[in-house]
């Protein structure tokens, strides 16, 4: 009798810890680029940031909605990728238009300081992607290029997935490449930071700022755990929100991959941090944000 006139409080707040969790899902990945993006469009220098994650996560979702037409799933899931398509697109937008001006502006300056009259300024060459040239590659002078990139990718893909739709086979494999794509997005960090024995010039998940005072001070390694176990925590909600809610194997299967090499990543801060090694002379890599 009591549980029965509980009944009327636990179906709403069941209801009310499903949205919530579901909003947190669609709209979690995206927020470590906010602050991102901000600090690009503030100081008008995307140095910090590489466009790279931005192809990685544009192809992991692009993939993954195409996975939904062979393979309904979660509709919280199915939102979670436009949303991160959206936020990808609006983060090469931002960067393209700041590093274009920015070699622009070094053209000024190197024009203006040569002091010759009979020299011309010149504009960056254009570099579209239709020039197919490698070296050049998500690295062009507009962001039309990208989208139309962007475009021809998921045309492609779209043309072949409503080929083999009836394929389970192939469905399959399209799903665990799309979630695979993205589970791997830290590997490369993961790997980097075993060949030089350091984190130091971390950059997926922000940490430049407080792994140098990591360096030289064991007082700053809590907080760079801290920030470490934040993506950690959002990767293992993520994978308890698949495992909860029956979301197809691919999507478990990879996110608990994810959370192997975010705890990887969190022994590596704890241990190179605790035990810092000389600099080594290695090219820092540009900043970028983990999706969640």
């Amino acid at each position: 009798m009591e549980a029965e006139g509980l009944g009327w409080l636990l179906v709403p707040l069941h209801q009310l810890v499903s949205w919530v969790a579901a909003g947190a899902m669609v709209f979690g990945g995206v927020v470590p680029y906010i602050p991102q993006y901000r600090d690009i469009r503030r100081t008008q220098n995307a140095d910090g940031f590489s466009t790279h994650v931005c192809l990685v996560l544009l192809v992991a979702n692009i993939l993954r909605i195409l996975f939904w037409f062979g393979r309904h799933f979660e509709s919280p899931l199915l939102w979670q990728s436009i949303v991160m398509i959206l936020t990808m697109l609006l983060m090469l937008k931002l960067c393209t238009e700041v590093r274009v001006a920015n070699e622009l502006n070094v053209k000024r300056r190197s024009f203006t300081a040569t002091d010759s009259k009979d020299e011309e300024l010149k504009v960056p060459p254009r570099r579209p992607y239709l020039d197919f040239d490698p070296h050049h590659f998500w690295h062009w002078s507009n962001f039309a290029d990208y989208v139309q990139c962007v475009l021809a990718f998921t045309g492609v893909a779209g043309y072949v997935t409503y080929l083999s739709i009836d394929s389970a086979l192939f469905v399959e494999t399209l799903g665990f490449l799309a979630v695979l794509t993205e589970a791997m997005l830290g590997v490369p960090q993961l790997y980097r930071n075993y060949r030089h024995r350091s984190t130091e010039g971390m950059r997926i998940w922000m940490l430049v700022q407080c792994l140098a005072a990591a360096s030289s001070c064991c007082c700053a390694l809590p907080k760079l755990l801290k920030m470490v176990l934040m993506w950690t925590s959002g990767d293992t909600f993520k994978t308890a929100y698949f495992l909860l809610n029956g979301a197809p194997l691919q999507f478990s299967v990879c996110g608990l991959l994810q959370v192997m090499v975010d705890l990887a990543i969190l022994g590596q801060a704890y241990a190179f941090a605790r035990h810092p090694q000389k600099p080594a002379p290695h090219a820092v890599h540009p900043v970028s944000a983990k999706a969640l």
